[in-house]
């Protein structure tokens, strides 16, 4: 049975999903939209610092669905979480304090997790996917989210028999190292988002965060710290992204990366060592070889998020979750000359931006994770912009809980346990 079918199954038995939301943003009240018209599924809780956002969610969702019955709407996530009226939490704040909590809170009350916050998962989601596990809940990111999407091309080449070389996105924004929400203001204003995500957007730090949350999942690594982010179409990016001695870019394949020129899609790199498979592509226009892209030129954000619920709630599965230890990691890299002293503010602020390189790496240049900034932050000496930051020179806040979550991961999970396997 389909899950479609198994929520209409839901729906004809009066026995539908109940749903708790945390950020009632551009992600969230375009999920909870999407809810209305979804059968066997219903928002039942609302939560965002900003009340009157809540409220106005939870009074559109009740206009096109038709409720009546009882909803929480609040600015305290623990009531919505803790509600018997909830069965599963959607996090949409893409804040990891925030987030940290969420995942805390949720585990406590056990309820499964569906994660639009791709921050909090690469700072602290091998632990809290352990934990979670442990409790028989589900802890995963969303479908329709690009990781996700990616994933599913992924696992699509791979049940096939497919080598993947490469897999990746379309980056939708220029890059912009230096983006704030002071630059970024007229142009969130005109698309009705915050600045700060335009800005995290625009620096990188979410295409990093989103193809580290892919290397975690998969066990491909960036080809080079930053990626490539090449300038690319379908026809001639498996050309491209090739290695160097076939006149490519890459030094090796099992990589993420992300292209200029394919956005708003995802892809995969593959190939076949078989003839008759590669004859077969090559006939049914695939590409000319003896590289194949597959491509899906969307990606549906969190209109797909419900997919996610359903898999979660009836299924207790997932959309992507880490295989064990991190394998990449986002981290912090000064995108202002900063002085001693400094307040340092996190993603999508004025002080930092995110950078991908592997675990490993981070490890022996002893370079921060920027989900970390978070809380109190402060300069212990100048900082030139462009650097990767350290403990060295910052002073991390052990207060917050992402800090401390994080701590327990490093405990438990001092090296990656997966390497890429063609």
């Amino acid at each position: 049975m389909s899950i479609y079918q198994q929520l209409q199954q839901r729906e004809d038995n009066n026995l539908p999903i109940k749903v708790g939301v945390i950020g009632a943003g551009q992600m969230g009240f375009g999920m909870i939209a999407q809810i209305t018209q979804i059968p066997g599924m219903s928002v039942t809780g609302i939560c965002d610092v900003n009340v009157k956002a809540a409220s106005q969610a939870r009074d559109y969702y009740n206009t096109k669905s038709g409720n009546t019955g009882s909803f929480i709407v609040s600015n305290d996530l623990k009531e919505v979480i803790q509600s018997t009226e909830v069965d599963v939490v959607v996090d949409a704040t893409g804040v990891p304090e925030v987030g940290a909590n969420i995942a805390l809170e949720a585990l406590r009350s056990k309820k499964h997790l569906v994660l639009l916050n791709v921050e909090v998962d690469i700072t602290i989601g091998s632990v809290m996917h352990q934990m979670f596990t442990n409790a028989g809940l589900v802890y995963t990111g969303s479908a329709g989210d690009e990781p996700a999407a990616t994933l599913e091309l992924y696992e699509f080449a791979k049940t096939m028999g497919m080598e993947v070389l490469v897999a990746g996105k379309g980056k939708n924004n220029p890059f912009i190292p230096t983006a704030n929400p002071h630059t970024c203001a007229n142009e969130a204003n005109q698309k009705n988002m915050s600045a700060h995500m335009l800005a995290a957007f625009q620096d990188g730090t979410k295409t990093m965060a989103e193809m580290n949350l892919l290397s975690n999942a998969t066990g491909l690594v960036p080809d080079k710290v930053g990626m490539h982010g090449v300038e690319a179409d379908v026809q001639n990016v498996a050309d491209i992204l090739n290695v160097k001695e076939n006149g490519g870019v890459l030094n090796q394949f099992g990589i993420v990366d992300y292209v200029h020129g394919l956005a708003p899609g995802v892809f995969v790199i593959v190939k076949s060592d078989l003839e008759p498979v590669t004859e077969e592509l090559r006939y049914l226009k695939v590409g000319k070889g003896p590289h194949y892209t597959f491509y899906r030129p969307y990606h549906l954000a969190s209109l797909e998020t419900p997919i996610t619920i359903a898999k979660a709630v009836i299924q207790n599965a997932s959309s992507i979750q880490p295989l064990g230890g991190p394998i990449s990691e986002t981290v912090t890299v000064a995108k202002r000359d900063i002085n001693a002293g400094d307040k340092l503010d996190g993603i999508g602020g004025y002080s930092v931006r995110g950078v991908i390189e592997t675990h490993q790496e981070m490890r022996r240049n002893g370079h921060i994770p920027i989900g970390m900034i978070s809380g109190q932050i402060v300069a212990k000496k100048n900082i030139k912009s462009g650097q990767f930051l350290t403990l060295d020179d910052i002073e991390l806040d052990p207060n917050t809980t992402v800090w401390k979550l994080r701590s327990l991961q490093d405990q438990l999970f001092p090296e990656p346990i997966f390497e890429y396997v063609k």
